[in-house]
């Protein structure tokens, strides 16, 4: 698939957004090869969506999940609609759909992502609720995380403690030893539980904060530094590769619902 020119083109609808929650419903439009720090859940309701894998295998799709961190590009025929989520990692529900994908296999391949993402397909199929109002079926249809333990105590405290921290540099050091272990100790958990290195997680946690901030009316720039952004032209450039959108038209779509 050659790369979209206008990847924000054919994009119209509603996003919300929740602590470790980002979803959009609506017209789906086409993205360039992107790879994001979420679980993406991608649910076709109306027309025609294709994914390509970072092998270039190609598949029209109906429902899928794509793990954190994988490659992928979307191309949108006119009229497709949908619902697409990013959970994070460290939220019950994305544990979840990465659970899903593990037992699927290949993470890398398509294929893979439509296998792990068929409980969502036949939920679609059995449920006439479209829309934002759709997202609690979809994310029921996941299940539940398979660790019912939860997150080890120390990740799940140095995830409390990003927000105090997160219009800095935020390095793994100083969020170790904010919560007394070891950087490499630390930096092990986030690889081990959330399959991401905590450098991926950081930009995603930085990018929802900036959504945020720009929602409650700061400016791409403030939104940027507060984030811990070094200016709107980084904050430009992950989100490109976060969601192969520029934040711009990102931040259009992410507003309350009705």
């Amino acid at each position: 698939m050659s790369p979209a020119r206008a990847p924000s083109a054919g994009w119209a609808g509603t996003a919300t957004a929740a602590p470790g929650l980002l979803a959009f419903t609506g017209a789906i439009g086409s993205a360039e090869p992107h790879a994001h720090a979420a679980v993406q859940v991608l649910l076709v309701l109306d027309g025609e969506v294709t994914l390509t894998d970072r092998h270039g295998h190609r598949r029209r799709t109906e429902a899928a999940i794509i793990p954190a961190g994988a490659r992928h590009g979307l191309r949108a025929a006119p009229g497709a609609h949908g619902l697409l989520a990013y959970l994070d990692p460290a939220h019950p529900a994305g544990r979840a759909a990465g659970a899903r994908i593990a037992a699927a296999g290949d993470a890398d391949i398509v294929s893979t992502w439509q296998v792990a993402a068929r409980p969502l397909a036949t939920a679609a199929v059995n449920s006439m609720i479209t829309g934002p109002a759709a997202l609690p079926g979809v994310l029921c249809s996941i299940g539940p995380a398979t660790d019912p333990r939860g997150l080890p105590a120390v990740l799940s405290r140095a995830l409390e403690a990003v927000p105090q921290l997160i219009d800095g540099p935020l390095p793994l050091s100083e969020l170790a030893a904010r919560i007394g272990v070891s950087a490499d100790r630390l930096g092990h958990l986030f690889a081990e539980h959330l399959q991401l290195p905590f450098p991926a997680w950081r930009r995603w946690a930085r990018l929802l904060h900036a959504i945020e901030a720009v929602r409650g009316g700061a400016t791409l720039t403030e939104a940027a530094h507060g984030a811990g952004f070094t200016d709107s032209s980084h904050l430009t450039r992950v989100c490109h590769e976060m969601f192969g959108l520029a934040p711009s038209h990102l931040v259009h779509l992410v507003r309350p619902t009705a």
